[in-house]
């Protein structure tokens, strides 16, 4: 039975050569491929022409085989830092992206709708992205161990390296985007122009679809010749004849309510502004009052101690209230405003499109929004929650949809889709990676009791959950909404739980070392690994998302779990199973059966629960 489990991630090389096999097996010779007869086939005949316009650079074929390299690590769970474990559909995972892109390609191979990545900007500073082709995983475990580091021009290699960074990480990214989906990447003037050259090349130059300028800071004014202020995302999609992005109003919308007058549907939403700017401080022009149904003076205000603002100036407030654009609700014994937004008529679509210059969000929120989650500087420069929200509608994602962002710092992409979902009632589900680079112990951060980004990027995660369940007025209004998932599962790098053979040459005179180590093999599984890390790494390796239920079940006496509301997978470690075991496990009726090879007493065995799997249809994974 070739059913094993061996503990690496996709071979990515072996799956592209079956493809191309399958199409052309005339281009195959003794298993190997003749390139200069597969471009014949296609129309290109070699002309020894070494003019032809490439874009190359040092490392570049070097840092390909590194992308296609198979990982030997996985991703364990840790349940104790993560909310909602149980029910949550989104992710955190701590570990250098690299590896940990690797080890998501089976589980989320095209899956994924939107990768947003805000990556190190080559300005010489906070560069630890120096890769290791011969150990990945150690090379993560002394990162962990060290502050950042730079990459100054200096080096020769400025643009170089930065490529070398970049490359590996956007070829593993494009395999996990839907055929209709989109990637969005925050970048400067240092690297703008290579970057387009770099995702012309792993994306396509047929996929580009925008190239979005916006206001970043307010410039500096010790910068050489002019105060530079503007900052690029770069759009690129899967496959551009698939990709339909976001417009800004849709035509999908839900109108739950129906006004008597005007004899139309409409839906609501609140008339204060809320999430980042919306404090009196902010918008001081926009704190005025109305009327409320009582005929008493009405301010908008967040909470009952702190003042905020509308969402509109007062000569549009007023003129929208004539038109009936504003109601009152009463909730609590309060009356709270909401604008009252109807339905297109006539088959009217009301919808237009985005402009690719986005000059009304400034960087400043994203500072003082985590300054006010923490009341505490603990994160430089993280990007405005407003941003994110604006790049998730640009890229037109719906209920379900994953949105993935591996560099994702103080996880503003977390913050934002938590936020975004509460506002329109969707269940868009987040990704994060980041590498768990240490705070300098001179940060406010670290002061903080902060260690690393990772803990950063978690504690937001978890206040902002918090904040936006305890003002969660706009849900609560409407029945259709779904339920605010603010949780997420932490998932931690590290080598495989299954052990690998050390094939260190051995002297004559240490034949007792060989038979150590062919003792220590008999147990496969690490003995510090337990069995929740084994079932995640068997979901990682065989194709489950991470995010599926984890049931445990006891058969005679045996624990199994069942992966997935419907059983999908049945996972056994415990020892001694018998056939009998086997024959209760079928009842379930999974897909796969999963069992420990030293479950079995021996081969006999073994051969015993694959016939009774084989005769009900269910394959045999052995582990």
């Amino acid at each position: 039975m070739n059913n094993i489990i061996d503990g690496m991630s996709m071979d990515i090389e072996q799956i592209n050569m079956n493809k191309l096999k399958s199409v052309f097996p005339e281009c195959f010779a003794e298993g190997k491929l003749d390139i200069d007869k597969l471009l014949s086939l296609c129309g290109e005949y070699i002309d020894n022409d070494f003019e032809k316009y490439k874009f190359e650079w040092k490392g570049k074929s070097e840092c390909l085989r590194l992308a296609q390299k198979r990982s030997t690590g996985t991703l364990r769970p840790c349940v104790e830092e993560s909310v909602n474990w149980d029910t949550t559909k989104n992710l955190y995972i701590e570990g250098d992206n690299l590896e940990v892109l690797k080890l998501l390609q089976t589980s989320y191979y095209r899956k994924v709708k939107m990768i947003y990545i805000d990556p190190p900007y080559n300005t010489g500073n906070d560069f630890v992205y120096n890769d290791s082709f011969a150990d990945p995983i150690a090379r993560y475990k002394e990162v962990t161990q060290q502050t950042t580091k730079s990459n100054p021009e200096t080096m020769g290699k400025y643009h170089t390296n930065w490529l070398n960074m970049m490359y590996p990480r956007l070829r593993l990214a494009s395999n996990l985007l839907r055929d209709d989906g989109v990637i969005f990447i925050s970048i400067d003037d240092n690297e703008v122009d290579n970057l387009k050259k770099l995702c012309n090349e792993v994306f396509g130059e047929e996929n580009f679809v925008a190239h979005f300028t916006r206001k970043g800071s307010g410039g500096r004014q010790d910068s050489k010749h002019f105060a530079i202020v503007q900052e690029y995302i770069l759009c690129y999609s899967k496959n551009i004849n698939m990709f339909n992005s976001g417009k800004i109003i849709k035509d999908d919308e839900n109108y739950p309510y129906f006004d008597e007058e005007k004899k139309l549907h409409y839906k609501v939403q609140l008339l204060r502004k809320w999430g980042e700017n919306s404090k009196r401080a902010d918008r001081p022009n926009l704190y005025y009052p109305i009327k409320d149904p009582d005929g008493n003076d009405f301010y908008p205000m967040l909470s009952d101690t702190e003042e905020g603002c509308w969402r509109w100036g007062k000569q549009t407030m007023f003129t929208n209230i004539e038109d009936g654009l504003v109601e009152f609700k009463l909730k609590n014994g309060k009356w709270i405003a909401y604008e009252k937004i109807f339905e297109p008529t006539n088959g009217e679509v009301k919808t237009k499109l985005y402009t690719t210059i986005i000059d009304d969000i400034s960087n400043n929120t994203g500072a003082s929004l985590l300054k006010d989650l923490f009341n505490n500087k603990i994160f430089d420069y993280p990007k405005p929650v407003d941003l994110i929200k604006r790049v998730i509608n640009l890229g037109g994602l719906e209920n379900n949809d994953i949105i993935l962002d591996f560099f994702s710092g103080s996880a503003t992409t977390a913050h934002a889709v938590m936020q975004l979902n509460k506002e329109d009632g969707r269940n868009r589900q987040f990704i994060m990676v980041q590498l768990p680079e240490v705070c300098d112990e001179k940060s406010e951060a670290y002061k903080a009791g902060y260690k690393n980004i990772c803990e950063i990027g978690k504690e937001r995660i978890r206040r902002a959950g918090v904040k936006l369940i305890e003002t969660d007025e706009q849900i609560k209004i409407d029945d259709n909404k779904n339920t605010l998932d603010v949780g997420f599962k932490v998932f931690k790098l590290d080598t495989s739980n299954l052990k690998t053979w050390d094939n260190t040459p051995i002297e004559d005179e240490q034949i007792n070392l060989l038979y150590d180590r062919m003792n220590s093999m008999i147990n496969r599984v690490k003995n510090d690994r337990s069995d929740l890390d084994m079932v995640c790494e068997i979901m990682l390796k065989i194709g489950v998302p991470l995010t599926y239920s984890i049931t445990p079940i006891e058969i005679n006496n045996k624990t199994a779990y069942a992966i997935g509301d419907d059983c999908l997978l049945l996972i056994c470690l415990a020892p001694n199973v018998q056939p009998e075991d086997i024959e209760q496990m079928v009842e379930y009726a999974p897909a796969k059966l999963i069992v420990s090879r030293e479950s079995f007493i021996d081969d006999t065995a073994m051969a015993n629960a694959h016939y009774i799997l084989r005769d009900n249809g269910i394959e045999l994974k052995l582990v």
